[in-house]
């Protein structure tokens, strides 16, 4: 089974999800999204996978960067736009395997996707 995580090493809770999942015998490919960052696709992957299809449930409404570019209220389509090109927008993380994933907050959210 590929597990993938969107990784952010200066992120406890993204540090805490990658020692779980190596805890539990995953090695997962560990993705530094904010050096190798999503595409657009990617981002709509990643939502339908999550089994929605609101960019709102990825992105990190208190970053400055989201007040900065006025995303209050914003549409799907301009969040997408917004998190692609804005990688610290993207919660983090993200762990992807087998068309389903989740996000590692807390961290034993990842667990069922082990199963």
């Amino acid at each position: 089974m590929g597990v993938e995580i969107w990784h952010n090493p200066r992120c406890s809770k993204s540090r805490a999800t990658l020692a779980l999942l190596t805890e539990h015998g995953v090695e997962p490919t560990v993705r530094r999204y904010l050096d190798d960052p999503p595409t657009r696709a990617e981002l709509v992957e990643v939502l339908a996978a999550l089994g929605t299809d609101d960019p709102l449930r990825i992105t990190r409404t208190g970053e400055a960067v989201y007040r900065e570019l006025g995303l209050k209220g914003a549409d799907a389509d301009t969040l997408l736009d917004a998190l692609a090109a804005n990688p610290v927008l993207v919660e983090r993380p993200i762990v992807v395997t087998g068309g389903r994933a989740a996000i590692g907050r807390p961290p034993e959210n990842v667990l069922p996707l082990l199963s």
